[in-house]
This record gives structure tokens, sequence and C-alpha cells, in this order.
């Protein structure tokens, strides 16, 4: 061959969980026009992986367009890709799970398009070495990388024209570079930038094997590629220059190349993702001096000729240590997953019921909400919700594969988090709770089992490198260029004021965290993260111990601190009962200096709930509703407060034994996504809060009633139950 071979390979991907609008808009814009042009040019074969819940969805809305896939892989114009079923980080998950779904999706496709997969996608390209035993044990010869992942490992550029051998414990798999110069010249630049690029490879490496592999959602999906891809054509002027050029261009696919040529060598890449994550992954400081480093003196004759031997950026995992919710998430994930293998060995289970639980954790193993760059969910409630909503159902398939029924109740102490530390779960028939005696004592998960919510899946807002571009635009609109992502030049804000709500949380926005403010501490305090602490229990360490009966469990936690600039002791315990829905919470106040007030509030951060929509709100005591879920409340003197959501016919109910005054305020980040900069609510933050007098023994006390059940059954009455009960 004199000339040289082109791959074109697209991933196509929708997170699990994501809107079903989201999904059409997707199919409208981008996977369907595509395939509808490429259908007009028989002599372009390409390579096209579909994630798994993408897949599932086309399968059942849109049949016909798996229909037409399908001939085309039957005639050899389409060489379809595997992978993970549910598009997991591979080095994120056992590696049982690893193979599971790479062979639970190969069969999946074959079943449904009639073609052997060969080959896998890497979601998001991380890579570590070991992975090849993985994808060896599941049938799988080759993949794709980026070749700056070979560049990592010492390769240069002209040494990238073809595809390499890599080996794990005797075990080999074959290797692509696809190329990054590509991936940012497709689509964006003219067909004839790339026609250029080609023919100087094919005059300096005839024979070269060049590979462009990236989303199929820059065709059409991303902003304003819809009209410059299909609407002015740009789609079809680049198949033309294809076609017109067979001469000396072969358009091919990744199995063609493999059958028909031979490896250019043996190589063994380092940890690495593409360029980009590996840049989103370090810590906000760093990345932004990484970014005014680059925009500086990114072009200096002397920064290129050190490029290659520089290996700025961090690994995927630092996104765990990054993001502390993404590491809860990937917690549970592991905790389900040792569980379903060590019930897998059990042969009294029926393995239906474990393949049920299976799925679910595959589901919950989809990797976009477990990091955050240009891409990535980890901002977007909804996608964090669905991974709570697959692992709660394992958790449920499992309890049901083991024999698990009716009311019980259960009390287990571990380093759930693998933070050193020692986690406490409480769990029974309706509820399962996570609470970390070692920070602050907060309930850090709280998983409501019928509605297959966590209502404490919320995230902190902190710095990212990206806040400043967001307040340099607000500063000046008409100026603001975006340094680093590469995505678009023109800063988006896609809403008004995002530089005000750039705050930065103190502490963790979860449940059970107390605090002693200043009698003139105030609401809008609170919203803008100013509001001065006079006691150090917010995060503080708590001394504990557990009570277990066949009825009731429960944890005790005690600490003693400093409020208001006196010693005192604090206790609280937590319990749950067999067969119910409400968690107790008894707090007790000891030590208190007689006649010295102490301002003394209870924070829960509640999640999991659209913020403003109509069927999503506040409702006191007397069923009367106060707002939406985004709503900034200043009550007082009121015995309790409930959050509706009646999409999922989910109440949350929080009744005291003391009249408090209370806050309410939405929690909102500011993120950014390929689109643009965006506010997204994350949390609503429920604070009653009290005037602390002692009593004669230098005691006070408090009962607070946590109860989650549907939205049919808020039953007004219970606060005064309890109050009647506490006197």
């Amino acid at each position: 061959m004199t000339g040289v071979r082109i791959i074109l390979a697209l991933h196509n991907h929708q997170p699990v969980g994501n809107f079903g609008g989201v999904f059409e808009a997707a199919y409208r814009d981008s996977y369907l026009p595509f395939l509808e042009v490429m259908e007009h040019y028989p002599d372009i074969p390409f390579v096209l992986h579909t994630s798994g819940p993408l897949m599932e969805w086309l399968a059942e809305h849109r049949p016909e367009y798996v229909a037409r896939v399908r001939a085309m892989v039957a005639a050899g114009r389409v060489e379809i890709l595997g992978g993970g079923f549910f598009e997991p980080i591979m080095t994120m998950i056992p590696h049982r799970d690893r193979v599971g779904q790479i062979k639970e999706y190969s069969a999946y496709l074959k079943e449904l398009l009639g073609t052997t997969v060969r080959g896998m996608w890497v979601p998001e390209r991380v890579w570590e070495q070991h992975l090849v035993l993985a994808l060896a044990e599941a049938g799988i010869e080759y993949t794709i990388l980026d070749d700056f992942h070979f560049q990592r490992a010492g390769l240069t550029d002209s040494e990238l024209r073809g595809y390499y051998l890599t080996e794990d414990e005797g075990k080999l798999l074959k290797v692509f570079p696809a190329s990054e110069r590509l991936r940012y010249m497709i689509p964006f630049q003219e067909p004839h930038a790339t026609y250029e690029f080609l023919r100087r490879l094919a005059d300096e490496q005839p024979g070269a094997t060049v590979v462009f592999a990236d989303d199929g959602e820059k065709f059409g999906v991303w902003p304003e590629t819809f009209d410059h891809v299909y609407t002015r054509g740009w789609l079809r002027r680049f198949c033309d220059m294809l076609v017109g050029n067979r001469t000396w261009i072969e358009p091919s696919t990744l199995a063609r190349t493999v059958d028909t040529t031979v490896p250019l060598g043996k190589v063994y890449l380092p940890d690495c993702s593409y360029r980009e994550m590996t840049e989103w992954a370090l810590p906000p400081l760093q990345l932004a001096a990484y970014q005014r480093t680059i925009a500086e003196h990114g072009g200096h004759p002397v920064a290129e000729a050190l490029k290659p031997f520089l290996r700025a950026g961090g690994g995927w995992r630092n996104f765990k240590a990054k993001y502390p919710e993404s590491d809860e998430m990937y917690a549970r994930m592991l905790g389900l997953s040792q569980r379903l293998a060590a019930a897998s060995t059990n042969p009294e289970i029926d393995p239906d019921y474990l393949e049920v639980a299976r799925m679910e954790l595959f589901r919950g193993q989809c990797n976009c909400p477990y990091w955050h760059g240009a891409f990535g969910g980890l901002y977007l409630p909804h996608l964090r919700g669905a991974i709570y909503r697959h692992l709660i159902a394992c958790h449920n398939a499992l309890d049901e594969a083991e024999g698990l029924s009716g009311p019980r109740v259960a009390l287990e102490v571990g380093d759930f988090n693998f933070d050193a530390r020692q986690e406490v779960r409480l769990e029974n028939d309706h509820l399962v709770a996570y609470l970390r005696p070692a920070q602050g004592g907060h309930v850090y998960e709280l998983d409501v089992r019928d509605a297959q919510a966590n209502v404490l899946a919320t995230i902190d807002r902190r710095p990212e490198a990206y806040h400043g571009t967001i307040a340099a635009a607000a500063a000046n609109p008409h100026d603001a260029q975006v340094v680093a992502n590469g995505i678009r030049d023109r800063v988006v804000l896609k809403h008004e004021g995002l530089d005000r709500r750039l705050v930065y949380d103190l502490y963790p926005r979860k449940a059970l965290v107390e605090h002693f403010f200043g009698p003139d501490v105030t609401l809008a305090d609170l919203v803008a993260c100013r509001a001065e602490e006079h006691g150090d229990f917010v995060t503080g360490t708590y001394l504990s111990k557990v009570q277990r009966s066949a009825e009731r469990v429960a944890l005790v936690m005690e600490r003693p601190g400093w409020a208001g600039g006196q010693p005192i002791q604090l206790r609280k315990t937590v319990e749950l009962a067999a067969g119910s829905r409400t968690l107790d919470v008894h707090y007790v106040l000891e030590d208190l200096l007689p006649n010295v007030p102490l301002d003394f509030a209870v924070e829960f951060n509640l999640a999991g709930m659209a913020g403003h929509a109509h069927d999503r709100f506040y409702q006191d005591p007397s069923g009367t509703r106060l707002g939406m879920l985004d709503a900034h409340l200043d009550l007082h003197s009121i015995s309790g407060i409930a959050l509706a959501d009646e999409w999922l016919d989910l109440g949350v109910t929080l009744d005291w034994s003391r009249p408090a005054d209370l806050w309410c305020f939405p929690v909102e980040t500011v993120s950014q996504s390929e689109g643009g900069f965006e506010g997204v609510y994350q949390s609503s933050a429920v604070l009653p809060r009290w005037t602390v007098v002692a009593d004669e023994t230098r005691r006070w006390e408090l009962r607070i009633r946590w109860t989650l059940d549907g939205v049919s059954v808020l039953d007004k009455t219970q606060s005064d139950v309890l109050a009647a009960a506490e006197r």
C-alpha cells in the first residue's frame, strides 16, 4: 500500500439514568442523521461503539435504527465494538466485574446485531496495564487508546501509525493509538484539513494506519455542531473527500487492519487516560496553575522540546480523592460487589436471583457520575441518584436471594468507606443508614429501599479551576475566553448571576450536623457560608457504642467539646426498629452552665429531589405548602417540616419534641458542561434551631423523628404525638 489507511471509530453513549428527552434529542440530532449519511457511502466502512444504556434504549424505543445498523453490519460496512455493558471505568471495578460486564455485553450484541465482538471501547480510555488480563479473559482481541498513552511510554508520533501488542501475565492484546490531532480536527475543521494531514502522512510514511476515535455526539449534539455537520454538509463533504481519493486513502476497520497487517512491535503503557482527563483529575489549584502555564508558555520552542518528557496530570483514581461523593458511591458499589461474589459461592441460592442483583450492580457502575471535567456527571444529581437507585436495587435483590424478608433490623460496624476508620450501618426492611462517628457523627447515606433513593446523595460546593473563568466572564462578558477545555472558545454562562453563586462549603453537606451559632446569625449568613461557629461539633470525632436487640438497634455517640465558650458534653443516639420507616434521634446536652443560653441547630441536607418543580415542595405540620424545594424559609416556633417529592412518591418528615425556629435554603453548585457553565440545584438544607437553657440538672434534651415514607402518608399528627410523649 502506497497511501494511508484511515479508521473512523465512533463512540455513542448516554449514561444510566439520563433523561429520556436527552436520549431522544441525541438520537434525532446525531445518531440517526450520521447513519443516514453513511448509508449513502458504501465504500466507507466505519467502527461503531454504542454503550449498553444507549443500546438498550435504542432497542426499546428505536428498533428501526437497530435494524439498519444490523443490516450494515451484515453487509460488512460497520464493525461493532463491545466493552463493559454499562460503561464502567474498568480500573474502578473488580476483575470479576470487568470480565462479567464485557462478556455480558458481547453476548447481548451477538443476539441483537448478529455479530461476534472482537474489539472493545475502553471507557474514557482509562488504562492500567493489568487490564490486559481481564480483556483477554473476556475474549477481546484489540482496543483503542489515545496516542497520548503511547507518547507517555516514550513513542514518537512517527511510531504510532499502526497498532502494537501489549501483554500481562502472558496474555496478549492488540492496541491502536487514536490520533489526538484528528480528534481536534474532525469535525471542527474543513475536510481539506484532514486531506492535507493524510497527504503528508502518505508522503512521509506510505502504508501508515491512522485512527480517528471520538464521541459520536460531536456530530450533532455538541453546541452548534448539527448545523455544521448536517445542515451545512460537513459530513457529506468529508465522505466525498475520502471517496474522491480512494486511490491513496483506504477507509478501513480495526478488524480488517488486524487481519491484514502485522503489529509494529510490543509496548507497555503507563496508567493513563486521554490528556484532558489527566488534567481534570488534578486538584483545582494545581489544575489552574497548569492551565496558566500552558497558556503562557505552551507554544515556546523549549516547552515544545520538553513536552515528550513531561508527565503532567493526574490519574483517574484521584477523582475519588478529589470528590468524596465519588468515593462514597465507589465504596457502596464495591461493598455490594463483594457481597454478590460471596453469595455466588452459596449453592443454596437461586442463580436467577443473583443475576438480577448482578445486572443492577453493573448499572450502578456506569462511570459518568463518578468524575467531573468538561464532561462527567458528578455534579448532575439525577445521574448520582440513578447510581444509588441501582445499587439499592442490588441490595434489595441480594436480600431476596438470601431469603431475608419481613420486619427485621441489623447493625454492622466496619470500614465501609475505606478511610481506616469505623463506620456503622443501621438497616431494616425499609431503610439503610450509614453513619461516621469519626467525622461529626454524620449520617452520610440514607437509603429508602422502596423508593430506591438515597436522600443524602448530596455534594459539597468546592472550588473548581474554571471558577476563575466564570468570575472573569461575569466581569467582562464580551472579552471572556475559555483557556483550557478545547470545546469552544467563547465562555457561555447558561444562567445569570453565576459568579454570585460561587460559595464554598466549610463542612460536608450531610445530616445530623450540629452547630452552635452566635445570636446574630441570619439565614443570609448561612446561605453565603459566613455563619461563625461557636462550637467544635461540626466535624468533631465522637466516641461511640452500639446497642442491639431483636427488635431495635442503636448507635450512641458522645463527645466533650466547646459551645459558646464553655465546655459541654453532647450525646446523640440514633435508633432504628424492625419494620419502622423512622430514625429516632435523641440529643442530650450536659454540663451546661445555668442561665447561659446557647443557640443550637441540627442540619439536614436532603437530596435526590428537583428544586424548582411544583410536585416537589415543603409542607408544614398542618399540611400547608410552604414553597418549592429551592425556597428560602425563615420560620418561627414550628414543630416540624416535611419535604415531598410526588414524582418519586417520597416524603421526608422531620418532627422535633421542642418548638424550633427553622431555616431552609437550596444548595446550588456552579459547574461546567460541554454546553457552558450552569447552576445546578443539589439539595435542600434544613436547620431547625433552639435556644438551649439548662434545667436544674444542667441538662437539655431533644428528640427528633426522621420519617421516610410515601407522600400520601405524611402524617401531620406525628409532631403532636411526639411532643405529648416528650412531656
